[in-house]
């Protein structure tokens, strides 16, 4: 099966899959001959022979519950067994924007949905399944993410089948098998989190909670197999093979790779190191995608009897990526077969946080960061008649530049739950269409929404009126009503996140 996965797809990406089939392969025979600590084998072994001992978990020489990205919890799991270890989030949030949108729609964001109401984003309930050396993990999830999250993945619409719905509800579930070998080696199949932008999908393990540009355009999760490594304790090297960029299935007909290493020499420090190929476009078979996505996160402040500030510490991302081929190029350039000027077509952002820890229940973070996509391919659509708006605007020869800062006070009176107060600023620095169309008036929700005249859905009648001249046809019915789409918006968010 592999093979016939790897005969469609480029040298390079069948040289790192034929590399991830010899690891695999490897690892089959590495179970045989590498230590086994299955306490049933080593009851039966003469008891004048020592067992080996078994290699300490990886990173557990250190706490590291302080990295933006990670669970902050230490104590022992709510829900733990010898064959199941539970895991249960709700996150509620209450949303402002000063731009007041009629029909309540957020537009730009995986965290939010819903504008001045109360809403449950997230219900994440599951946890790990662990017989002997086999493993599993399967989360469901709830919420507005269960839809604002899988609408950005446009491969679903390729073929039969509603793969949105029958994927929708879950936000992880893989098995595998767990070798032994140095200091522990995984693979796993299935639909297993992406690292790619530092900040979790989980915003219980977040320093903020509306994520900046560089977490919330690049991928979720992946769906496909993943072989993790831990040569020690202080480093992961992981492998991917999947069907492509946050997508349930492919776009084109090679899968998409990756590799991620994880590095932390001491207590203190994490450097991140993310590497990914694909060919994601729709209608583009021979463009291909390259991203690199490194974060590096220092605590330069640890105090742990201090009364008042107790630490201090902060993340930094940058990514670069490009896409080739087809009609576009990673910065433009001429085609020498047909003299054609090739659109650019880039990924350039960052973004920096800064968070102190005051005492043992409050924490105060502030930071953002800056996106620069040209020929907007890896920019969140909008929602509504806005997506239609927005889509005929796109692709090569676009531009896309903007940039977001947030404060954000955290309370946290137990391990179990977090109340974040949150103010955040997202502006548009510029923002243009593809060629021959007229100029985009903003990109997120103005006073007027992106949904209907009255701001309900259901208000109904409409048809576009037949005009070739406009960006997209009015709403004839509707008396020429647009979207509304402004390129700024100031908001306060305040989120209840409890985990067991």
């Amino acid at each position: 099966m592999g093979k016939k996965i790897l005969s469609s797809a480029t040298p390079a990406a069948r040289r790192l899959g034929s590399l991830l089939i010899a690891m695999a392969t490897f690892l089959g025979s590495a179970i045989a001959q590498g230590p086994n600590h299955n306490t049933d084998s080593l009851q039966k072994k003469d008891s004048v022979t020592a067992a080996p001992a078994r290699a300490s978990d990886p990173f557990a020489f250190g706490d590291f519950s302080w990295l933006n990205g990670t669970s902050r919890k230490t104590s022992p799991p709510a829900f733990d067994s010898k064959y199941f270890t539970g895991d249960v989030t709700f996150d509620f949030n209450y949303t402002h924007s000063y731009n007041h949108p009629n029909d309540n729609t957020v537009v730009g964001s995986t965290a939010l949905a819903r504008d001045n109401e109360l809403q449950l984003s997230f219900m994440g309930v599951g946890g790990d399944i662990h017989v002997d050396n086999v493993r599993g993990r399967v989360m469901m999830q709830f919420g507005t993410r269960s839809t604002v999250v899988p609408r950005n993945d446009g491969s679903s619409y390729k073929g039969q089948y509603d793969l949105q719905t029958i994927y929708r509800y879950i936000s992880e579930a893989y098995a595998g098998y767990h070798w032994d070998v140095w200091h522990g080696i995984n693979l796993d199949a299935g639909i297993f989190m992406s690292y790619i932008g530092l900040f979790s999908y989980n915003n219980f393990e977040n320093w903020g909670y509306q994520p900046s540009y560089t977490s919330d355009n690049t991928p979720w999760f992946f769906n496909g197999l993943r072989l993790q490594t831990f040569p020690s304790d202080k480093l992961k090297v992981e492998l991917w093979l999947i069907n492509g960029w946050q997508s349930y299935g492919m776009f084109n007909h090679s899968p998409g790779m990756g590799a991620s290493i994880y590095y932390r020499p001491a207590e203190d420090v994490d450097y991140v190191f993310n590497n990914y190929y694909g060919k994601d476009d729709q209608g583009a078979p021979g463009r291909y995608r390259v991203h690199l996505d490194y974060s590096y996160e220092r605590r330069y402040l640890n105090r742990p009897h201090a009364k008042f500030l107790k630490k201090a510490a902060f993340s930094i991302t940058g990514d670069f990526g490009f896409e080739n081929g087809d009609g576009v190029s990673p910065f433009g350039k001429m085609d020498p077969k047909t003299g054609e000027n090739l659109p650019a077509q880039n990924f350039i952002s960052g973004m920096i946080y800064n968070r102190f820890w005051f005492g043992d229940h409050w924490a105060f973070n502030f930071g953002g960061g800056y996106m620069h996509n040209p020929g907007q391919y890896l920019v969140l659509a909008p929602t509504g008649y806005a997506d239609t708006l927005f889509q005929k605007q796109t692709g090569p020869g676009s531009t896309f530049n903007a940039w977001d800062f947030s404060t954000t006070l955290d309370y946290m009176p137990s391990q179990n739950i977090t109340i974040k107060l949150e103010f955040v600023r997202r502006a548009i620095v510029n923002i243009g269409p593809a060629p021959g169309t007229p100029a985009l008036t903003g990109y997120f929700a103005g006073q007027g929404g992106v949904t209907s005249p009255s701001g309900f859905a259901n208000t109904g009648g409409y048809t576009y009126a037949s005009n070739g001249a406009s960006i997209a046809p009015p709403l004839s019915s509707w008396g020429g009503w647009m979207p509304d789409l402004v390129k700024a918006e100031s908001r306060i968010i305040l989120a209840f996140l409890v985990r067991f």
